[in-house]
């Protein structure tokens, strides 16, 4: 049975505050992902809650992420509906994933201005952004092959707000997971 602290701790990682603490046996567990190209191709849905200290707002974004093949690299892009203390409305983001080895990917904006690497080859990974004085500290889980959680903490003078966002694969249709 759990400690009453130990349910306090998982309530505030929960609410997004925290990353998730790293369990290397955990990880080790589900295992890693080789071909990081291979993993994200193809449509996901994604749902993502927003804590804004800063404006003392919280938020959610649903809607979809396409992972699509342009060469040897990914197009992402995610189109869906934010919400966001009052406002309510369509919101796109869009990145490229080059990938210089089949377990890593350097993720850059649309542009090409390096934004972080990703590599889940332990099932696991933290990133980290400086944006000015602003830090961005991610965290990404391949939980499943169908199921990838990611939370980005950032804060600094402009900034301070968590997002936690959950992708799970959209199944085309005839296929079994």
């Amino acid at each position: 049975m759990a400690k009453l602290s130990e349910i306090a701790d998982l309530k505030r990682r929960v609410r997004g505050r925290m990353a998730p603490a790293w369990d290397p046996g955990r990880a080790a567990r589900i295992g890693g992902v080789e071909d990081l190209r291979a993993f994200l191709l193809g449509p996901w849905r994604l749902a993502r809650s927003i804590d804004d200290r800063r404006g003392g707002q919280t938020g959610s974004f649903r809607g979809r992420a396409v992972f699509a093949a342009e060469g040897d690299s990914l197009h992402y892009g995610e189109t869906g509906r934010l919400r966001l203390g009052v406002h309510t409305g369509p919101a796109r983001r869009d990145y490229r994933y080059v990938f210089p080895r089949p377990e890593l990917a350097e993720v850059c904006f649309p542009g090409g201005r390096p934004f972080h690497d990703l590599d889940l080859s332990r099932g696991y990974w933290e990133a980290v952004h400086l944006c000015g004085e602003d830090v961005y500290r991610g965290t990404f889980r391949a939980v499943t092959r169908d199921l990838l959680v990611v939370s980005w903490d950032v804060t600094g003078p402009r900034k301070d707000y968590t997002m936690a966002g959950r992708y799970r694969r959209s199944l085309a249709p005839g296929r079994s997971r």
